[in-house]
């Protein structure tokens, strides 16, 4: 599961800065994720603890190589996938388009190792 270990560092990569982004400094965070709307930012704080708190746990899944988890966050980001489609659907908002394609992209990555590695043991 080597590949698919690898793969997590950028899941871990991206969580951990924007969690940190989301936290302290909302506003410029949804700028940089090309919002095009004023929001209310404390359930941004919030949502920024929460990818945060879930960097680390990824973080320890890599640093302890939990291959039992491994699909779990596949499973995990799929459902996030489809909320942030959801999201955007019903906004407008391209900021969920850019975070779904951020997340798209770690599934990609993530996916491919996954199914790679599995063929190889």
């Amino acid at each position: 599961m080597r590949r698919t270990h690898l793969s997590l560092y950028y899941l871990a990569g991206y969580l951990i800065p924007a969690g940190l982004l989301l936290l302290f400094v909302p506003e410029f965070a949804t700028k940089l994720l090309l919002s095009d709307r004023t929001y209310d930012y404390a359930p941004f704080h919030l949502v920024g603890v929460l990818l945060l708190v879930i960097g680390i746990l990824i973080v320890q899944i890599i640093r302890f190589r939990l291959e039992a988890l491994y699909s779990t966050t596949l499973v995990a980001r799929a459902l996030i996938s489809a909320t942030l489609l959801w999201l955007y659907l019903n906004t407008g908002d391209p900021f969920f388009a850019v975070i779904l394609v951020i997340v798209l992209i770690g599934v990609g990555i993530t996916g491919i190792s996954y199914l790679l590695d599995r063929r190889s043991a």
